[in-house]
């Protein structure tokens, strides 16, 4: 392995080069070139048992309580989650942990001559090299073999049938609420990009359904009928039986597959986490034993309380509070505005927002709108990031021009926060809400981390 010495001289440039590839938000729907990495090296994604999560929000939320119950359990753990906040090292991790900045590169140094001899190929051919998805993908699958895991819970990247991560077989499928986004990939429909994402459904497997809307479930149990899969469903086979609110987060009675769980602690904010926690549960229930085997309490409550969601909810100064929030679609929007009247009473709350050029940025303010006081319009560094000025011209038609604000730099419009709040007069008891795209919340990570 690559000396510590070494491993921080070489990364930096190594992961300018990645970042060089097809970004993610650009893609070309085929697994043939991460299906060529793979099969030259072994199949590493078939050494392992895969908890496989899809959805449009809270698969990230989710995957990591996966990890952190089945870490609870005494088994080494495998977490690939993206996009990543400030270092694409987050995207794999073995037991709750980044992978090192040495196993990062001694992964690399094992795996780039397949990679180069797969890009050649394919653009030989008339095609494209792979992404950087498709190469962090086949980076965490040849880490995972090595280390090795016990199980990896791995999050799709985008969609399901095509995503880089469908070259494995997950012998749990578990699939968050299903909404619209992504449509130029995905479709316009939800029952369209819930037949992508029914993709990761494999022969066998046990599927894990948090609640849908009518178009969405048809189009899964359809899909896992078809595959011969047992499915387990929200509302039928396990759920949420009590949530309350609690300082740091909320307690939950949760309803398995097997057996209720009562007071558990998840130190994260919003119902919609007690939803991803009850999947998460139904999940390492159907891993553990088919679903036939109940958990043992003192686990599920110490699992829970080592969940950590960053980005999600994530409070980062107090006096005024500032959260962040790394909701990016209208969906994720109604979640956060949800959870924000549930789990706190501010004042005010001002909120920072920036959103992504190709997102339905009208659909997520209007979602923000009846919990948001003022709003002030920034941009993130991200080249995609919509303009300062057509953002602005969306909220003023929501919020009405009084109550937005324009300030470009995210530093300056923190600044802005802090000056709304003083001249309410009410500085302690405003929020602060940091939201709009992951590329926003990852720059005030950034800012509050040099802070």
């Amino acid at each position: 392995m690559p000396s510590d010495q070494d491993a921080a001289s070489r990364l930096p440039s190594l992961l300018a080069q990645l970042t060089t590839r097809w970004p993610e938000n650009r893609i070309e729907p085929s697994l043939a070139r991460i299906a060529a990495v793979v099969d030259l090296l072994g199949d590493p994604q078939r050494t392992y048992p895969v908890i496989h999560v899809t959805g449009t929000n809270g698969k990230t939320s989710t995957a990591r309580m996966i990890e952190a119950l089945l870490r609870a359990l005494g088994l080494r753990t495998g977490l690939f989650t993206s996009p990543h906040l400030l270092d694409p090292r987050e995207r794999i991790c073995f037991d709750g942990q980044p992978i090192s900045a040495g196993r990062f590169l001694r992964t690399w140094d094992d795996i780039s001559p397949f990679i180069e001899l797969v890009d050649k190929r394919s653009v030989a051919d008339g095609g494209i090299p792979l992404s950087f998805f498709e190469v962090m993908t086949a980076l965490a699958f040849a880490a995972f073999a090595d280390a090795p895991v016990d199980v990896a819970i791995v999050e799709v990247g985008m969609g399901g049938a095509w995503d880089a991560t469908n070259v494995a077989d997950g012998m749990v499928a578990v699939v968050t609420p299903i909404d619209i986004d992504h449509v130029e990939y995905l479709g316009e429909t939800v029952a369209m990009i819930a037949l992508e994402k029914a993709g990761i459904i494999k022969a066998d497997a046990f599927v894990v359904l948090a609640q849908q809307e009518l178009a969405a479930a048809e189009v899964l149990l359809a899909r896992s009928l078809e595959m011969a899969a047992t499915v387990a469903r929200e509302g039928l086979e396990f759920g949420v039986l009590t949530r309350g609110v609690a300082v740091g987060g909320q307690v939950l009675t949760l309803k398995g597959l097997r057996a209720e769980y009562e007071d558990v602690f998840l130190p994260l904010f919003g119902e919609h986490q007690g939803t991803n926690a009850a999947v998460a549960v139904a999940a390492v229930e159907a891993f553990i034993g088919g679903g036939n085997e109940e958990l043992d309490i003192d686990i599920v409550r110490e699992g829970f309380a080592l969940v950590s969601s960053p980005g999600r909810l994530e409070i980062v100064r107090r006096n005024p509070t500032v959260i962040l929030d790394a909701a990016h679609n209208p969906h994720g929007a109604r979640a956060l505005a949800t959870a924000i009247a549930d789990s706190f009473d501010f004042a005010q709350l001002f909120a920072i927002v920036g959103v992504m050029n190709d997102k339905d940025a009208a659909g997520i303010l209007t979602a923000l709108e009846p919990v948001v006081d003022r709003v002030i319009v920034t941009e993130s560094t991200s080249g995609r990031a919509m303009p300062g000025a057509a953002l602005t011209a969306i909220a003023s038609s929501i919020f009405g021009a009084d109550r937005v604000w324009t300030e470009p730099e995210l530093l300056a419009a923190v600044d802005r926060a802090f000056a709304l709040a003083e001249e309410s007069g009410e500085f302690g008891g405003v929020g602060v809400l940091v939201t709009g795209s992951v590329a926003l919340v990852g720059d005030a990570k950034r800012l509050y981390s040099a802070r």
